[in-house]
Formats: C-alpha cells, sequence, structure tokens
C-alpha cells in the first residue's frame, strides 16, 4: 500500500524559509512522477513541482527560482525547500505520485497518490 507522509510544514513570516519532507512507502516502480501541489481555502489545486525517475525537475512559474524539489532514493524522500516565502505562498502542501513518467511536469499536478498535507502559513 503506497503511502506518503509529509512533514516540516510551519508558520513562518514573509522571507523566510522552510524545508518540507515527504516518506514514502509501499511502492517499486522503475519509472514514477512525484511532486508537490499545493490547495488554498476556496482556491484551485496548484502544481508546484515536480520530479521524474530521470531527474528531471519542473516548477511553476510562481516559485521558479524560490522553490527546490530533491528526493533522497537511498531513503525514499522527497523534499521541497522553500525560501523567500510570501503570504500567496500560504496553502496546505501535499506529496503525490504516480507510477509513470508521461508528462511530469509540475503544471500537470494530476497524481494516483497523495499524503495528507503539510501546512505552510506565511505572514507578511
Amino acid at each position: 500500500q503506497v503511502q506518503l507522509v509529509e512533514s516540516g510544514g510551519g508558520s513562518v513570516q514573509a522571507g523566510g524559509s522552510l524545508r518540507l519532507s515527504c516518506a514514502a512507502s509501499g511502492y517499486r516502480w522503475s519509472r514514477y512522477c512525484m511532486g508537490w501541489f499545493r490547495q488554498a481555502p476556496g482556491k484551485e489545486r496548484e502544481g508546484v513541482a515536480a520530479i521524474d525517475s530521470d531527474g528531471i525537475t519542473s516548477y511553476a512559474d510562481s516559485v521558479k527560482g524560490r522553490f527546490t524539489i530533491s528526493q533522497d532514493n537511498a531513503k525514499n524522500i522527497l523534499y521541497l525547500q522553500t525560501s523567500s516565502l510570501k503570504p500567496e505562498d500560504t496553502a496546505m502542501y501535499y506529496c503525490a505520485v504516480r507510477g509513470d513518467s508521461f508528462y511530469c511536469s509540475a503544471g500537470r499536478p494530476w497524481y494516483t497518490y497523495s499524503g495528507q498535507g503539510t501546512q505552510v502559513t506565511v505572514s507578511s
């Protein structure tokens, strides 16, 4: 059973940083697409970043240059390093995965599995 458990969220002031982590288990796919998406109350899901099994990354324009997605394959952990946070980054952040790497892009935040989310709140 695929499990994704996020951690690392919190409350920070604008300009601050957080590192989100996602511990993944329950799958052994040779090809996959993993990513982070976020959702604020009353707003649509927004893809933030994605990484595929070849290590190719993709970012939403709104976070490019401020966020970095990475993975530790040995530990099966996905990270999202955030910096220069803005109030508009406030949202619940979800880790997600699907078992193929076709069109793996931050702009396509459609996955088979996702975690429970971790809240990021940025105050001005």
